[in-house]
């Protein structure tokens, strides 16, 4: 299907900011009774909002002060502004869209400000302003649908013709529940958490074009 618009999530779709992310959020854990491997942080919090994380640490042993959330962006977003790197594929994928004229946005749990520094330093801001939400502004967060319902109606799209482009499986969720199709990336690794929720996985950004019938001159 050529959809009318395609949703991308941020953190590990767009831009490869998981890893970091994930590692300050393991050492940061540490601290307060949890300890995690970095794989097994990913595996239990990638997709979830902060609030989310805050609450299962804390059912885990984690003894988190109040203003946890807080403090913990401040460590990710130092981190973060180090530097991060496009996800291969996505500069051509973007130019494929661009090219055939399918509208594109992003759709993050993660806040504005995270954006400005992940999409800034790797040069993608500039494409994406102007279609940017965060569930940070909006108030909503996926496995609920309405981030991505709400990125529909904004750019007057029908959810049935929405594509929507996950690493994780609370956005595949939240995609199932809008009633869009979802492509599961998953460079490496097991795909079964996604599959799960519906999504038809990918291990390279380079299967979307051909997935929405883009010809190899449009997806050039």
């Amino acid at each position: 299907m050529r959809p009318d618009l395609v949703i991308f999530d941020c953190d590990g779709v767009l831009v490869d900011s998981e890893t970091v992310s994930n590692r300050i959020l393991s050492e940061n854990l540490a601290r307060h009774g949890l300890t995690m491997t970095l794989a097994q942080t990913m595996e239990t919090f990638v997709g979830r909002s902060m609030t989310g994380v805050q609450d299962i640490a804390r059912t885990m042993g984690a003894a988190l002060p109040a203003d946890w959330i807080d403090l913990i962006y401040d460590e990710i977003y130092t981190a973060l502004r180090q530097g991060v790197e496009v996800i291969a594929g996505i500069p051509a994928l973007l130019d494929a869209l661009d090219a055939a004229g399918i509208p594109y946005c992003v759709a993050s749990n993660g806040s504005d400000e995270k954006m400005d520094i992940t999409l800034g330093a790797t040069g993608l801001a500039a494409r994406l302003e102007g279609r940017r939400y965060s569930a940070h502004a909006l108030g909503v967060s996926k496995p609920d649908p309405d981030l991505f319902l709400i990125a529909a109606s904004r750019n007057g799209a029908d959810p049935s013709r929405c594509l929507v482009i996950e690493d994780s499986p609370s956005g595949a969720i939240a995609a199932r529940r809008a009633g869009m199709a979802c492509l599961g990336y998953v460079p490496e690794g097991h795909e079964d958490r996604l599959s799960a929720e519906g999504a038809t996985i990918i291990r390279h950004m380079d299967a979307v074009a051909p997935h929405i019938g883009l010809t190899p001159a449009q997806s050039a």
